[in-house]
């Protein structure tokens, strides 16, 4: 994760604050028990890309919470007025349970702002994630929650490592995702280059780009599969990249020890994936 957010407008219930001064209050339980949910939208040229996705992971993840939303078309209107004048812009829809988890109140933050640059690649430190699903069942599952301490320490504990940032491992040795990320790698077979990603059987987060990755590869022609597997079958990758929505698709150099090449394969995904969001937006106009 780079600096802070510049954001250019923050929404707070609809209400429009400086960026500067926006507050909300302490005793918001958003803020003191990290109990909210939140999506991450990207803005091209002003437009939402893929709103009712999020909107709808929103509403799931929410109601696994009890948290009762605004309407979708509420909520949708304050992320198109955060993406105004943002020709790429990062749109963050935040839901709290407001000042009382059960009293049925609830704050939602809008912000928009500009996406940064990314790295041309990084590198990734696998870190054993004991809080993760790993496969089981259970009643948040793939909720986006605002609790991500756990996440964030694993970030700190791969940059303490000398990477950029962390692969999280299941207690049972495979392969999930990043923190805030879907990861995949590329392997070549007797009949071409395939695309594997981590399963959702998994219990990993139903990330959007990670399903605009998977629709774009389709159309450009490029094999996918979900897999598990553990850390050894990197043995066998010519390459690794993530996917997320900051990111969309990017090369990573080293997972661990094991090193790979900025290759081919990411710049393919990710000039599918930009010529797919591409086609869509243009179709809205």
């Amino acid at each position: 994760m780079g600096a802070m957010p510049a954001f250019t407008t923050v929404l707070i219930d609809g209400v429009s604050f400086d960026p500067a001064t926006a507050s909300i209050p302490v005793s918001d339980m958003g803020f003191i028990r990290g109990y909210g949910v939140f999506e991450v939208i990207r803005s091209h040229h002003g437009a939402c890309f893929r709103m009712q996705p999020h909107l709808d992971r929103l509403e799931r993840s929410a109601g696994m919470l009890g948290i009762e939303l605004p309407p979708a078309e509420t909520i949708s209107g304050w992320a198109d007025q955060a993406a105004v004048g943002l020709d790429d812009g990062v749109i963050r829809v935040l839901v709290s349970a407001g000042d009382d988890p059960f009293d049925g109140t609830t704050r939602v933050v809008v912000t928009g702002e500009p996406a940064q640059p990314q790295p041309g690649a990084i590198s990734l430190h696998p870190v054993v994630a004991p809080w993760h699903a790993d496969g089981a069942d259970w009643e948040l599952l793939r909720a986006k929650t605002l609790s991500y301490a756990n996440n964030f320490g694993a970030i700190r504990q791969a940059r303490l490592a000398g990477h950029t940032d962390a692969l999280l491992i299941g207690r049972s040795g495979r392969v999930l995702e990043g923190p805030t990320f879907t990861v995949g790698w590329v392997v070549e077979e007797s009949d071409g280059m395939v695309y594997e990603t981590p399963a959702m059987s998994l219990g990993i987060l139903d990330s959007i780009t990670r399903q605009v990755a998977l629709d774009a590869a389709k159309e450009a022609g490029l094999r996918f599969r979900e897999v598990e597997h553990t850390l050894d079958r990197l043995d066998a990758a010519s390459e690794f990249f993530v996917i997320s929505t900051l990111r969309d698709s990017l090369s990573v150099t080293a997972v661990g020890e094991r090193t790979f090449p900025a290759g081919p394969a990411a710049v393919a995904l990710r000039d599918a994936m930009a010529d797919l969001t591409r086609r869509e937006l243009a179709g809205r106009r």
